[in-house]
């Protein structure tokens, strides 16, 4: 039997795809940038959703500059996205910068940077044999 969704899971999926489409065609802000939406977590009376944004950026100071703008246009937003979704209530849209790429990023640096220095040491105690 296929697994079932709940409805707030299923509405969180369908304002994941109309926030990502608002974004990019309706809000002509300059100081948003490119932004993506990792992901959408629905209240269960669907009177709120946290929005986990990322941004194509790696200076610090943009990013939250950007998000600073993403909040100021989350009532425009929300107005689209209402004629958008049919919902009774349309949730409150509360963006969030989402850090866990950019601390995957970093964990993946920190285990490369110690399989090389692994593989420098073995690569000493190796010469050290031979001779």
């Amino acid at each position: 039997m296929a697994k079932e969704f709940s409805r707030t899971q299923r509405v969180s999926q369908q304002i994941h795809k109309e926030l990502a489409i608002i974004l990019q065609r309706e809000i002509k802000d300059p100081r948003i940038g490119m932004v993506t939406i990792s992901g959408v977590d629905v209240s269960r009376d669907m009177s709120y959703a946290k929005i986990f944004v990322t941004f194509l950026t790696t200076d610090e100071e943009k990013a939250k500059e950007s998000l600073a703008a993403l909040r100021e246009a989350a009532g425009y937003a929300r107005s689209l996205l209402g004629k958008a979704i049919r919902l009774r209530v349309t949730p409150e849209l509360n963006f969030v910068y989402d850090e866990s790429l950019t601390e995957g990023m970093r964990i993946s640096n920190l285990v490369s940077q110690a399989v090389q220095s692994d593989k420098a040491r073995r690569g000493d105690e190796d010469a050290e044999e031979e001779e």
